[in-house]
């Protein structure tokens, strides 16, 4: 096994096409930028977050707050057939929210006569949701982030997209459930919800995709609010074996790196055939692919095609990228699935497409990146919820744990936990255990 990056990538592999080695020489620059943005804002409120909209996005708003005027303005001029499908998308988010809503059930139970425990499903109260601006007014931006929140049940949720981007952005954040939306992009946008200003509300956790300086600007106020993730430019792989067809393994890596020059591709094949023909399908597909400037600078520099030498290395190439997105193009494509852990959301056979997730059909597009996969999930209504537990207990409870905890607590020295717990189990000798003199239990 060869190690990178601090985990394990399979021997067994060869490189049709290789990616170039990742640029970090501009991280500790993100990070002294971002952390000077947020404390200008924390300290300075809304006149920080209007200086930083000027200088980052040329706009100089008095107020950042979308108007309900403005959001008429936008339902008007948004295209009839992009709003009916994306009302469509809504629809099937929110169904499958609900359904993953309902598989969290409260709990209360007796585990001992008179010990009763449980935990109840409570959703968090205020919540920011960052819309990303981009090359494209991605519509399905403030859909996935907005509507779980609301089936989840939050009592405010607050949406924040650069203000330069196109206005019909705003009606979608209100067609998704955002009760208060703001004209303020970038890292300013996270510190103004992390902190509170004037005008923008503190919020209880941040949810949401972003460039670099956003997700910097998520990592620094992470503690003093939650977040969903830290996500970086977005990934497809997909595997394959010789039953796979290249054109289609090509498009659908070619959709996915039209969305940033950093974008990150690729294909782990056990046919040389298989890899060869889809390197070349790609080099014919960017030809007349109309965003093949961001798409073909993404693929020159991170795109990737890797020969496994059978199907086992296949499965634990795969758990070692951890992908965004994986695709599996295979004639057991469902056995495969079973066998893989690593991935943030998972394509089975050739008619599953990333685009439709991207888009509409139902599954959040808000997933891990960076090989975070290892360890974590995407956005989903769970993102929005808390699992609380609590206890209460009867006089046989009381006598069946106390005890325990009582001597626990001695032999670890915390008086002070001793004597609580000895309090409930004999109620008549307050005065007595509050000096120190703890009956023998």
């Amino acid at each position: 096994m060869t190690q990178t990056s601090g985990f394990s990538r399979p021997d067994g592999i060869r490189y049709v096409k290789a990616p170039q080695a990742a640029d970090t020489s501009e991280q500790s620059s993100i990070s002294d930028s971002v952390a000077t943005i947020i404390e200008a804002v924390a300290t300075e409120g809304d006149a920080a977050v209007r200086r930083f909209g000027l200088q980052f996005d040329k706009a100089d708003l008095e107020t950042t707050e979308v108007t309900e005027q403005e959001i008429e303005q936008a339902f008007a001029q948004f295209d009839p057939q992009s709003l009916a499908d994306s009302r469509f998308a809504i629809e099937q988010v929110t169904n499958f929210a609900e359904q993953q809503l309902a598989t969290m059930k409260p709990l209360e139970i007796e585990t001992l006569p008179g010990v009763h425990l449980g935990h109840r499903i409570l959703p968090i109260r205020t919540v920011g949701c960052y819309v990303p601006g981009g090359r494209y007014p991605l519509y399905s931006a403030p859909i996935m982030s907005i509507v779980p929140a609301v089936v989840a049940g939050c009592d405010e949720i607050v949406a924040c997209l650069p203000p330069n981007t196109h206005e019909t952005m705003f009606a979608l954040c209100r067609l998704a459930g955002a009760h208060r939306i703001f004209k303020i992009g970038g890292a300013q946008a996270i510190a103004a919800m992390a902190h509170g200003t004037e005008s923008v509300p503190r919020v209880d956790k941040i949810v949401g995709p972003g460039n670099a300086f956003v997700n910097e600007a998520k990592r620094q106020v992470f503690g003093s609010v939650g977040i969903d993730q830290l996500a970086g430019p977005s990934e497809i792989f997909t595997i394959a074996d010789e039953t796979a067809d290249p054109r289609v393994i090509a498009a659908d890596l070619l959709a996915q790196a039209e969305h940033d020059v950093h974008t990150r591709v690729g294909l782990a094949t056990t046919s040389a055939e298989i890899a060869e023909q889809t390197l070349a399908a790609i080099e014919a597909q960017l030809e007349s692919l109309s965003t093949r400037d961001t798409a073909g600078q993404a693929w020159a520099r991170q795109g990737e095609i890797v020969v496994c030498a059978d199907r086992r290395t296949l499965i634990d190439y795969a758990d070692h990228m951890a992908t965004e997105h994986l695709q599996i193009h295979a004639a057991d494509a469902h056995e495969l699935a079973g066998e893989i852990r690593n991935y943030g959301s998972l394509f089975i056979g050739e008619a599953a497409s990333v685009v439709y997730s991207d888009k509409c059909c139902g599954t959040n597009h808000t997933l891990p990146t960076m090989a975070a996969a290892r360890y974590t999930g995407g956005l989903w209504v769970g993102t929005y919820v808390k699992v609380c537990t609590h206890q209460w207990m009867e006089p046989a409870g009381v006598a069946e744990v106390a005890p325990r905890a009582v001597r626990q607590s001695q032999a670890e020295g915390m008086e002070g936990h001793a004597r609580a717990a000895a309090l409930r189990l004999y109620p008549d000798d307050h005065d007595r255990i509050l000096t120190g003199d703890i009956p023998k239990t």
